[in-house]
């Protein structure tokens, strides 16, 4: 396993098996909470993953071991004139988005307190791995501001408008159990296992064809929201683009002669 650090609080790990990477929120001191240094190295994190061919899965996770993320650093933000408010807002975006727009698949890797931001982090992941210590949340109206990582664009997706509308405005929190049955996560495991299974589905994921993964999660993506027909021309663009590849040639061939495949990547 190799490791690479993105300024002081995030920490990349490539894990040598399984084409996995594990983007690390390591500002412990801080609970994770996203300061406009931390958000920056995010999005720095996540171009540098975004680029790497050999990634076929990144699984977010943290050092703290009560927290995932507990949001944006107020206490930085206490400070701030509107002008750096302005100012820090695309470093803000550029977090959440640089996780949003991963091409290959994601998995959040959830415990403790994963609220406002952090949970926004969690909401742009593919698929939300959460133990039974996990409160998650989007409280930011309780402190005079809205959900600005894309969670009232993500959570509605999640779980539907009108339950979306209600967990925003009353900026509840909400535990592991009601938030599995609500769908704000969708695996719930024992406590202290997040990060294990996270990593354990990631190497599952990991081990299909790299092309494949890339172009459906573009599908799956690009198609969300259109009507059917629209929905079905994206899905069908992306068939194009992996039908002609050699990890098509290859996962066929593999079947028929009845071995594991040997993705080319391409």
């Amino acid at each position: 396993m190799s490791e690479e650090r993105f300024g002081e609080f995030v920490l990349v790990r490539r894990h040598e098996r399984g084409h996995v990477a594990e983007l690390v929120l390591d500002r412990p001191k801080a609970m994770n909470a996203v300061s406009t240094e931390m958000a920056r190295s995010i999005a720095g994190a996540c171009a540098a993953l975004g680029e790497d061919r050999d990634v076929r899965a990144v699984v977010l996770t943290s050092s703290h071991e009560r927290a995932f993320c507990v949001g944006a650093d107020l206490k930085e933000r206490n400070s701030f004139t509107n002008a750096d408010l302005v100012r820090q807002r695309p470093v803000a975006r550029g977090a959440y988005t640089g996780v949003l727009e991963l091409p290959v698949p994601t998995v959040a890797a959830v415990h403790g307190f994963a609220l406002g931001g952090g949970f926004e982090l969690a909401l742009s992941c593919d698929v939300i791995v959460a133990d039974g210590t996990a409160v998650v949340g989007l409280p930011e109206v309780s402190v005079g501001v809205i959900p600005g990582g894309g969670g009232t664009q993500l959570l509605p997706r999640r779980v539907g408008a009108a339950r979306a509308a209600e967990l925003i405005f009353t900026a509840r929190r909400v535990e592991a159990g009601e938030a599995r049955e609500l769908g704000l996560i969708d695996q719930l495991v024992e406590e202290g296992r997040d990060r294990e299974e996270a990593l354990a589905m990631a190497a599952r994921i990991a081990a299909n064809s790299p092309v494949g993964l890339r172009a459906a999660k573009r599908a799956l993506r690009l198609g969300h929201g259109l009507d059917l027909p629209a929905g079905l021309e994206v899905e069908d663009g992306a068939w194009r683009s992996v039908a002609f590849s050699g990890d098509r040639a290859e996962g066929v061939a593999a079947f028929n002669e009845k071995r594991k495949p040997e993705w080319p990547g391409e």
